[in-house]
């Protein structure tokens, strides 16, 4: 025990001494995958050392996260984590990681505001629509997800709560092909990043049937919010960097500062305002309370919903 701070305290001093891997437990591609290369090349820059991406994807995020869990703390891997985090820590009945233990928080990165999208041919405009649609035809209307866990899916498990309606949920490995599907009416609803949905409903392939934010999106400004629609759900996606528990103090702060100083680079603004992501810049102890609320509010869905997942 008394060896440990000693050695913590020369690792701090001397990091990075060596290449920094950023693991993303998605596939490569994704919006995670894109801030988190994104800001890893900024990082590089001013860590004086290789910033490499490695892609670790399955179990619902959960194979990169306890990778991370389980490596040396001595700042030479981080986790790139979003939604799914902290939809885990009580969809997934055994994982191999606690959650609040085994992990800390070190900076949140950015976050994609969600509309809820329908294909034309279903008819339906407003959650008015919807909720007659849905009451006459009950557990016939379908919704799409990025995958069983993710934001979409417990957004959509939300609405269907909030409405007292019945919605079959189908999920997807990922956005795109769930995008796919709702491009041809496969399915009749979604909920997605707005920076890949915005070309589709502008050129009206599909109708935005509202905003999940709590107020009206600078990037959507004429599409009303579900809340203004008498139904408060919010949705995005979003993502942060983790690192093993007992990582030193002194790596912990310096990655936050750099990542900070990432997000405010001209070249990760203009991309962030190029895809409609918005900067979620903050300290340490921030993004635990947030995870912390995270939780919290999946945790009350994933009940009522009865859901459970086994990875």
């Amino acid at each position: 025990m008394g060896a440990w701070p000693l050695l913590a305290n020369a690792q701090s001093a001397a990091w990075p001494g060596k290449p920094v891997h950023l693991v993303v437990p998605f596939p490569p591609g994704g919006t995670t995958d894109f801030v988190t290369r994104l800001i890893g090349t900024e990082l590089a820059k001013t860590l004086g050392q290789p910033v490499v991406i490695d892609n670790k994807p399955g179990a619902g995020t959960v194979i990169g996260v306890d990778f991370v869990a389980k490596s040396p703390p001595d700042g030479g891997n981080f986790v790139t984590v979003a939604n799914s985090f902290c939809a885990n820590q009580t969809l997934v009945k055994k994982l191999p990681y606690d959650t609040t233990k085994d992990l800390r928080p070190v900076a949140l990165m950015g976050m994609s505001e969600h509309v809820l999208a329908t294909h034309p041919s279903s008819g339906l405009k407003t959650l008015a629509d919807l909720r007659a649609a849905a009451k006459a035809k009950p557990g016939v209307l379908s919704y799409a997800s990025f995958g069983n866990g993710t934001s979409a899916h417990l957004s959509g498990e939300l609405l269907k709560q909030q409405m007292g309606i019945d919605l079959v949920h189908v999920p997807y490995k990922g956005q795109g092909p769930a995008l796919t599907d709702l491009l041809g009416g496969q399915v009749t609803l979604m909920f997605g990043n707005w920076p890949e949905f915005r070309s589709h409903v502008q050129a009206g392939k599909l109708v935005a049937l509202g905003m999940a934010t709590k107020q009206r999106s600078v990037y959507a400004p004429d599409i009303p919010t579900l809340a203004e629609q008498g139904v408060p759900v919010e949705s995005n996606s979003w993502n942060g960097l983790l690192a093993p528990a007992a990582t030193p103090d002194a790596v912990v702060q310096r990655m936050n500062v750099e990542v900070n100083r990432a997000l405010a680079s001209p070249t990760v603004t203009a991309a962030f305002e190029k895809g409609g992501i918005a900067s979620l810049s903050g300290t340490p102890a921030q993004f635990a309370d947030f995870i912390r609320s995270e939780i919290t509010k999946y945790a009350e869905v994933i009940r009522k919903g009865n859901i459970t997942l086994d990875v």
